[in-house]
């Protein structure tokens, strides 16, 4: 008799908790996901006639494939580069690797665009490079432009996206399983491969995943080393030709390849839970001792710091104490620095909001709608952010005309962009949250509100702090989506580098960039420096 009077008091306290708090948030991410592709489908609408003859064109496919190609490469490299670097800082005894731990994931803040410019001054035929090499005779180098110059940007500042999740896993996953391997005699690569490597998935299938959509989602890297995919064709449309219909149309075959990257990765991550089966005390890993490779394995991290870090870092500072030594003027930044904080601080905290919820939803009741709206987010995503914009800028105008240039709007833009990257980093944590600890709660007589406030969310704060931390950086350095949809007279730092680098002062767009990568360092160092220390 207890037992059932206990079930029916649980079934309407979990279906309030459903309703009060889970829903709003979850309709929400809804309405924003949906916005843009009724904004496609009705700009198609005036291509209708040669949809078809589009789809299928030779430029069409020839695009199609190029942006195959990239995404492919970058995903590669990016792993490529994550896993070593991942396993060097976590599992070893390398050297300074707290330092490196940290370093290997400052890279998030800086720009495409910016990244890019500075990979095009420096490695260009007539560049810096050229010019330090001509002493020793080399009067000519590679070109960058094309599809080397892209892969190379956005693999150097895309690799923290799996380099992050790896680590984390690594850092958290039980090891009682590496350590019964050990005893049967396996060590070292084997270990890796055969016991590792497989509990690694979930995170090498998040981190590949963003990537992907990064990379596919990309304009300032492919436009600045003129390497033509699919979001550079959209923004031609748009702002050369102002053929509406055609970039619509591009945009939804765009959408529709996202999606089947989507469908491709779950695919790949169908197995959800990744806890320890028993509850005990976790377990501290044994450091492998890196021995003759310690030399190698320095040298490859100082090379991946000094390429994805400090000579960016290094050459914006050129930039900024050359355009002052010239007399170069650099205009006050204090009110885009300002902006450019507040607004991502809000953005954050709105995607926490909603990604909590949807997030506990699709993994801990396994609420069908819920998973389909939570992988709907990604699509937004991979758009263009001048795609999300401009279906903003038509809705708001069309529907909510009260609403138009404010900062409300933007807000949601930055929302629909990104909360796919909290809702996966909160996804995450939770997946390695054992549910028997609520079970046991539940037979204890603990309320579902009650469990989720005393034992999810204490367990959870670091996925929700690293998700806030993802869409904070993401939206410092949002740039279309800040140009088209900003209320007049709202300029931040992103929106200054555009603006100076379209006038060709070099020292105008270094100095804001400057500023903006060390704002955007500052709580992606602190996070790292305290998951660090715990």
């Amino acid at each position: 008799m207890p037992k059932s009077i206990n079930k029916k008091i649980k079934k309407p306290s979990l279906s309030i908790l459903r309703l009060i708090v889970f829903w709003p948030p979850v309709a929400v991410a809804l309405a924003l996901t949906l916005v843009t592709p009724v904004y496609l489908i009705l700009r198609s609408f005036g291509a209708y006639n040669s949809f078809i003859e589009l789809m299928f064109s030779a430029n069409t496919i020839s695009i199609f494939l190029r942006t195959f190609i990239l995404i492919l490469l970058v995903t590669f490299f990016s792993l490529l580069i994550a896993l070593p670097a991942a396993w060097l800082t976590e599992r070893t005894d390398l050297p300074f690797r707290r330092t490196f731990r940290v370093l290997t994931s400052l890279p998030l803040v800086v720009p495409s665009y910016v990244f890019a410019l500075i990979l095009v001054m420096f490695l260009s035929p007539k560049g810096m490079l050229q010019d330090l090499l001509e002493p020793f005779g080399i009067n000519k180098i590679p070109e960058i432009y094309g599809l080397p110059g892209a892969v190379l940007s956005l693999s150097l500042i895309t690799f923290p996206y799996v380099l992050i999740p790896i680590r984390a896993y690594l850092a958290r996953v039980d090891i009682s399983a590496e350590e019964a391997a050990r005893s049967l005699g396996y060590s070292g690569f084997s270990l890796f491969m055969s016991v590792t490597f497989p509990m690694l998935r979930p995170a090498i299938v998040a981190g590949s995943l963003l990537v992907a959509l990064y990379t596919l989602s990309d304009f300032g890297a492919v436009a600045l080393m003129r390497y033509e995919t699919f979001t550079w064709s959209i923004f031609i449309q748009y702002q050369t030709t102002f053929n509406s219909p055609n970039a619509a149309v591009l945009s939804l075959i765009l959408a529709s390849f996202a999606s089947v990257i989507l469908v491709v990765f779950w695919i790949a991550d169908k197995k959800r839970e990744y806890y320890r089966s028993t509850p005990g005390a976790d377990n501290i890993a044994t450091l492998s001792k890196l021995g003759k490779w310690k030399p190698l394995s320095i040298f490859f991290m100082f090379s991946l710091v000094t390429m994805s870090l400090l000579l960016p870092f290094a050459i914006l500072c050129y930039w900024v104490i050359r355009g002052v030594l010239a007399g170069e003027r650099i205009d006050s930044l204090w009110a885009p620095a300002a902006n450019s904080i507040t607004v991502s601080v809000l953005a954050a905290v709105l995607c926490v909001l909603i990604a909590v919820p949807l997030a506990y939803m699709s993994v801990r009741q396994k609420n069908r709608y819920a998973t389909v709206i939570y992988q709907s987010t990604y699509i937004g995503f991979a758009l263009p952010g001048i795609t999300i914009a401009l279906a903003f800028v038509f809705i708001v105008a069309s529907y909510i005309t009260p609403l138009y240039q404010t900062v409300v709007v933007l807000l949601f833009a930055y929302v629909t962009l990104f909360v796919s990257v909290t809702v996966g980093s909160i996804q995450a944590s939770l997946r390695q949250i054992n549910p028997n600890l609520d079970e046991a709660a539940s037979s204890l007589g603990r309320t579902p509100t009650n469990i989720l406030l005393s034992i999810t969310v204490p367990l959870l704060w670091k996925g929700v702090l690293a998700g806030s931390v993802l869409a904070f950086l993401l939206t410092m350095k949002e740039l279309p989506v800040t140009l088209i949809l900003s209320p007049i007279g709202f300029t931040s730092l992103a929106t200054v580098i555009w603006s100076a680098s379209e006038e060709a002062f070099f020292a105008k767009a270094a100095a804001p960039a400057l500023l903006l990568v060390l704002l955007s360092s500052v709580p992606l160092a602190i996070f790292e420096v305290k998951r660090s220390k715990s």
